[in-house]
Order: structure tokens, then C-alpha cells, then sequence
């Protein structure tokens, strides 16, 4: 390949580095809004133009709505639900088993990213089999409940994915690192190639 192939093949390649990733993220910011937009329908309260005959849309306004309602909804909690309140509610939601366990089972996910009691807030080492090492989160520290006074539990992400494993470890194969957490989990669901 001749200079003049190769400096063409290069910007492509630098090209492709810097656009990819833009287009990307404007793709699913974009598929997000619409997808939200089309699920509450929300534009149809606009009603019809009456010069084109078109309905009104107004890109975003479902997203917005959705915001503008998770905002009301945080306000409302922190100024008037009391302690009683709570506790009735889950009282209640005890009573119903399967709505139950798929209330608490979002809930603790979200409040394990979010919140005052975030779960993903200790990023770790382990050493695994054939001295390799993986990166977790310690999410559990004490579990003489299941009989296992030496382990931990670890959670480690899969990269490019927000599924992950659960391990029970040997405390002593656990390291903390010295990264946030943010860093941590950017390092692994990455893939190792962000976040250092």
C-alpha cells in the first residue's frame, strides 16, 4: 500500500473513532425520547393543526412528562409522606406476594445505584482460579447467616452488559481497590479499555 493509501486509511480509522461514538450516543438519546414520546402518547393532547391536519408533536414531551413526573413524585415523598405512611404501605405491599417481590426486587436495584444506600460503592480485586483477577463490588460483607463467617459477597458486572455474578469469596482473596466506584464500574463494563 502506497503513503497516499495509508493516510487515507488512517483518518478513516481516526474517522471512524471520533464519529461511532457520537452517532451512537445521538441514536439512543434520540430512540430513547421517541420510544417514551410513543408509549405515553402524550402528544395526542396536543390535538390536530387545524391548518395542515397533522398532529401536534412536540419532540421530547413525553421524556419530559416522565421527568416533570418522577420530579413531583420525589417532592411529594420528602415533604409529606410520613414514617407511618411508609410503614403502612409496606404492610400492605407484604400482603400482595408477587407484586411484592417485584416491588422490592426494582427497588433494591435501584436504591444499589441510587440513593442514600448505594450497594456499588466498594470497588474490589479478587483473585480467582489460576492467580487471574477480577473486579467486583463488595456487596455484602458479613454472612454469618448463611454459615460463612470468612466470605464476602462479590458482584462482578459483565462488560458491555448490565447483567453480573454474584460470588461468595474468601475474605482474603478480596483487595480494595484505590478508584471510585464510578471508575470501577466504567473499567469493567467497558471492558478495560475506559476508566483508567
Amino acid at each position: 500500500m502506497n503513503k497516499v493509501g495509508k493516510a487515507i486509511l488512517n483518518y478513516l480509522i481516526k474517522g471512524l473513532l471520533l464519529v461511532v461514538p457520537i452517532a451512537v450516543s445521538i441514536f439512543i438519546v434520540v430512540w430513547a425520547v421517541t420510544t417514551v414520546d410513543s408509549w405515553l402518547n402524550v402528544n395526542n393532547i396536543l390535538g390536530v393543526n387545524p391548518r395542515t391536519g397533522e398532529s401536534r408533536n412536540i419532540p421530547g414531551f413525553g421524556l419530559l412528562t416522565v421527568l416533570t413526573i418522577i420530579l413531583l413524585a420525589g417532592i411529594f415523598v420528602t415533604n409529606l409522606v410520613t414514617e407511618p405512611m411508609y410503614n403502612w404501605f409496606q404492610r400492605m405491599m407484604k400482603r400482595l406476594p408477587l407484586l411484592n417481590f417485584i416491588y422490592t426486587s426494582i427497588k433494591d436495584l435501584t436504591e444499589a445505584f441510587v440513593g442514600d444506600e448505594k450497594k456499588f460503592n466498594h470497588p474490589v480485586m479478587v483473585e480467582v482460579e489460576g492467580g487471574m483477577k477480577k473486579i467486583g463490588f463488595l456487596t455484602q460483607n458479613d454472612l454469618h447467616k448463611l454459615d460463612l463467617p470468612d466470605e464476602v459477597a462479590v458482584y462482578f458486572p459483565l462488560s458491555y452488559s448490565f447483567a453480573g455474578q454474584l460470588c461468595i469469596v474468601k475474605r482474603d482473596k478480596v483487595k480494595d481497590l484505590k478508584m471510585s466506584a464510578a471508575e470501577a464500574m466504567k473499567l469493567v463494563v467497558s471492558g478495560g479499555v475506559s476508566g483508567l
